[in-house]
């Protein structure tokens, strides 16, 4: 028999996320699979319990939450030595990385997901000694996601996330950030409006933001929006839809196994949706780093 951990953050989404917890939870067990549940109270708790389960020697874990439960698990597993796979049930505001693996919502889809045991590997990021399993940021409105309080992104879902940002627009006046780039494949020093360091093509609901990326690959893809009036701001923006953008001459786009982002202002990171601390930063992909259940 199969053990099963679930790790739940139980305020992602609009809070109802227990009853479909519970709903799963006797599906696997009607099934023969041992059970075990663990909600999440603050910060680093998926982490930390993720580090005592693939201690403990269970076999699967189901992630039940937003990008940032999805990002503690990751770097749970990232730092142990046994490398549990994960099935990610996306219950949160934004649920980038799981809507470009195309993973099921349905529970009776994703328990015969579970069942069929198709494993993949997928890559991670890595910036200094923090974990990403889809995208670091930094710039104009990349603090949003971490400013917005949890119970807003409760109540209004993504929503929230467009009022956070037209809150701070006034108060950044997309002032541009001279940055300075270091890799095999590109660098410069520029100013910029953002950058970001991505390893699936989904970024904020943007479904082809980074087009080109794929998350077993080895690579992370690097999108820089260079200083822009805002007609050209609204030209890229328009093109992001089909994922043109990158051609635009503001913008600059590449793959990097390695990348070193430096810059004299006081700059912080996204990660995943979370505070990831600050620049200086190197950031660098982990080959194969996790490994998670598909359709």
């Amino acid at each position: 028999m199969k053990k099963v951990k679930i790790i739940c953050n139980p305020s992602s989404g609009r809070q109802i996320i227990q009853k479909r917890i519970g709903y799963l939870c006797n599906l696997l067990i009607d099934n023969g699979y041992i059970v075990g549940k663990y909600n999440t109270e603050k910060k680093n708790d998926a982490m930390n319990e993720t580090m005592k389960t693939c201690a403990e020697g269970w076999d699967i874990i189901v992630a039940c939450g937003g990008d940032g439960t999805v990002n503690e698990i990751a770097k749970g597993i990232a730092k142990s030595e046994n490398k549990i796979p994960v099935a990610i049930l996306s219950s949160g505001t934004v649920n980038d990385f799981a809507n470009h693996m195309g993973l099921p919502r349905n529970l009776d889809d994703f328990f015969e997901m579970i069942r069929k045991e198709k494993i993949i590997t997928v890559d991670l990021g890595k910036v200094n000694d923090e974990y990403f399993i889809n995208v670091a940021a930094s710039g104009l409105l990349t603090n949003v996601a971490y400013q917005v309080p949890p119970e807003s992104k409760a109540i209004l879902g993504r929503a929230a996330y467009y009022i956070e940002g037209l809150k701070e627009i006034p108060k950044q006046k997309f002032k541009p950030i001279r940055v300075k780039f270091e890799s095999e494949e590109y660098t410069n020093e520029e100013d910029i409006l953002l950058f970001l360091i991505s390893n699936s093509a989904s970024i904020g609901g943007f479904k082809r933001l980074a087009p080109d990326a794929n998350v077993s690959d080895g690579y992370l893809d690097v999108v820089i929006i260079k200083k822009s009036e805002i007609p050209d701001l609204a030209q890229i923006f328009i093109n992001i839809f089909k994922g043109e953008h990158v051609n635009h001459p503001n913008v600059v786009y590449f793959k990097s196994k390695k990348i070193k982002v430096d810059t004299d202002e006081d700059l912080a990171i996204d990660i995943d949706g979370e505070y990831g601390g600050k620049l200086p930063a190197v950031f660098e992909a982990v080959p194969n780093g996790l490994k998670i259940f598909v359709p």
